[in-house]
């Protein structure tokens, strides 16, 4: 004896009255249909355990998923069939009385029976089984064979309306077939006129192809020899433009340069002038007949005067004369001082030093400071900003900074006073014959020193 779960008393197993033949398909199918909605009313613990797992599902779903396992119970567990007989009873008590007592209805449903006497296992319920199942096959064959009889009746009425049919449609076929191969000579007839129509055609599309071809050619090099003319003249006509443009640029460029040249030039007369006032204390100019008589005049003053004074090329204070000039110019080569004064130190830290030291001395003198690099010399463009006084600039790529310090001289009007700070013997000539006045790079770092 099995204890079930829930304190329900134990399910005694009886051995099952098995059948000696296996059950009719039909007689199957309904077993295991009646089993489903049995199943329904029974609680989980009523259930075998291979059932439970279907005691929620559907009858429908149940017979589906589960049929195969109900089948099984039902033929093995004694217990489980007597609840689904009990179940059967309630559904159906007259065909379970009828079966009870070994009779069994004649208007009842064989396959019905069967089910019945299979669950149930009433005295000589195996032969019932049989015999329902024998009547259900017999029946299945009776219906079979009315069916069949009905089937050969339609298939020999259908088959004479086809032979009716294929009568008429041959018929039809013959004379459309007739009638097919008097328009295929028609045809034959169009089309030997037709291909003989499309020779010409194809004749006179190749010479109309070729004459296309020709004046094809002939458009494409009209069309060259237009284009080949529009670019020359467009191309003069862009030399005339730039030809223009430049004539026009160089007039406004020279215009403006000239003037800036005559009124820097006139301002640094103007400063000399007040300083020579200043340095000869002149008294007020007055009209008399002194005037006209032939003297001497004192000299201006000049770069080129101070160096015939008592004071060598290397005294700081020659610097300081040369920055007193009235508008004086300062052009320092700067990489020729830097690698003068403090060459070890990187090149930007080169830079600083010097530029820092020209802001002071052009804040001190109020002289026009410019410090030229050669941009040579960079490995990237200089993120700089210039001290307060100083013009820092760099020669472009294939330009030395001396090129740029010639060109710097040469820009400055005529009369000018411009001192060139370089140890370049070169530089220095170049800038004398300029009318410039060049000093040692020597001359400039004792001169910062001091300051």
């Amino acid at each position: 004896m099995e204890e079930s779960t829930g304190g329900e008393p134990e399910r005694e197993r009886r051995p099952a009255e098995e059948s000696h033949r296996p059950l009719p398909e039909k007689v199957r199918r309904r077993v295991v249909a009646l089993t489903g909605e049995a199943v329904g009313g029974l609680t989980v613990a009523d259930l075998p355990a291979p059932l439970r797992q279907y005691a929620r599902f559907t009858p429908a779903r149940r017979v589906r998923f589960g049929g195969n396992a109900m089948a099984a119970a039902l033929e093995s567990d004694a217990v489980f069939r007597q609840r689904i007989g009990e179940r059967l009873r309630e559904a159906d008590p007259e065909l379970v009385q009828a079966l009870e007592g070994g009779t069994a209805p004649a208007a009842a449903d064989p396959v019905d029976v069967a089910a019945f006497a299979y669950v149930l296992r009433p005295g000589d319920w195996d032969k019932l089984v049989q015999t329902a199942g024998e009547e259900a096959q017999r029946a299945q064959a009776e219906r079979a064979g009315e069916q069949a009889e009905r089937e050969l009746v339609r298939l020999r009425e259908e088959l004479a309306q086809a032979q009716t049919a294929a009568r008429d449609e041959a018929a039809r076929l013959r004379g459309e077939l007739d009638a097919a191969r008097r328009e295929n000579d028609s045809l034959h007839r169009k089309l030997r006129s037709a291909l003989s129509d499309v020779k010409r055609g194809e004749a006179a599309a190749r010479r109309a192809k070729a004459e296309a071809e020709e004046a094809r050619s002939h458009a494409a090099a009209q069309k060259a020899a237009a284009d080949s003319e529009t670019r020359r003249l467009r191309a003069r006509v862009a030399e005339a433009e730039a030809a223009l443009e430049a004539g026009r640029r160089a007039v406004r460029e020279g215009r403006s340069v000239e003037d800036m040249r005559v009124r820097l030039l006139l301002d640094t007369v103007l400063d000399a002038a007040q300083g020579l006032r200043r340095e000869l204390a002149l008294p007020p100019a007055t009209h008399s007949p002194a005037d006209l008589v032939d003297a001497v005049e004192p000299g201006r003053i000049s770069p080129k005067d101070i160096a015939h004074r008592a004071l060598s090329e290397e005294d700081p204070a020659l610097l300081d004369q040369l920055l007193a000039l009235p508008r004086v110019h300062l052009l320092v080569d700067g990489y020729n001082v830097t690698k003068t004064g403090y060459p070890s130190l990187p090149l930007e830290k080169q830079r600083l030093r010097l530029l820092g030291g020209l802001s002071m001395l052009a804040a001190q003198s109020g002289a026009e400071v410019t410090c030229v690099f050669d941009g040579a010399e960079l490995a990237a463009p200089v993120l700089l900003a210039p001290p307060r006084g100083v013009r820092v600039l760099f020669s472009k790529p294939g330009q030395t900074a001396d090129e740029l310090i010639r060109r710097l001289v040469r820009a400055e009007p005529e009369g000018r006073p411009v001192v060139v700070v370089s140890t370049d013997r070169e530089v220095a000539d170049g800038v004398a014959a300029a009318g410039a006045r060049p000093v040692p790079s020597v001359l400039l770092l004792k001169r910062l020193g001091r300051t």
